[in-house]
């Protein structure tokens, strides 16, 4: 396959998966769909926009980037050979890995330590002692009160930002080798379409 062929693809796979990311982290702000406890009664790890900033924002911009590499070259059909927009790429690839690490690392805390939630009177992180043991057991899910059903939210909405970012890792890291080797070597379309 060609690096601009690939490109396109790795950015355009890239794209849904930062707007996930942004989607489930505005859904975390909101536990069971209200905004009854968003002032005072959300994880730090919510608060930390994981999703928002580093799955989302981070990543969107090498998606962008990866599919403009994949179009026809910044001079035209002619000079450079989209090797510009490679190099760009190159930079964008490693910003967007950042991102996504900072994502799944924000979003693994999250699911470890657990919501904040009211249990027994006190608004505690009452699942951190656990070292995520309570992810196994769903009977103590039903102990906190307040908000209802946080901890089904946080497990579905952190576990979803923590697949996604791990396809982000990956497919940044294959955008950034295959740029490399497109600022390197050129795109081969332009030899396909070349008079024989």
């Amino acid at each position: 396959m060609c690096t601009g062929k690939c490109a396109r693809f790795v950015g355009l796979s890239l794209i849904p998966l930062s707007l996930i990311c942004i989607v489930a982290n505005a859904l975390l702000l909101v536990p069971n769909g209200q905004t009854t406890w968003t002032k005072d009664h959300l994880s730090l790890q919510v608060w930390l926009m994981a999703g928002f900033i580093g799955g989302g924002l981070m990543v969107l911009c090498p998606g962008i980037s990866a599919v403009r590499a994949g179009g026809k070259g910044c001079c035209g059909a002619g000079c450079c050979g989209n090797r510009c927009r490679m190099l760009r790429s190159v930079f964008c690839s490693a910003f967007g890995i950042l991102g996504a690490i900072y994502c799944l690392s924000v979003s693994g805390a999250g699911l470890r330590i657990g919501p904040l939630c009211l249990m027994d009177g006190f608004w505690e992180y009452h699942f951190q002692q656990t070292a995520g043991s309570y992810l196994l057991n769903r009977t103590q899910w039903s102990s906190c009160v307040e908000p209802p059903g946080v901890v089904y939210w946080n497990v579905t909405l952190f576990s979803l930002l923590v697949a996604a970012s791990c396809l982000e890792i990956l497919l940044c890291g294959v955008q950034l080798v295959n740029a490399s080797i497109g600022v390197f070597c050129g795109d081969c379309r332009k030899k396909e379409g070349a008079p024989h």
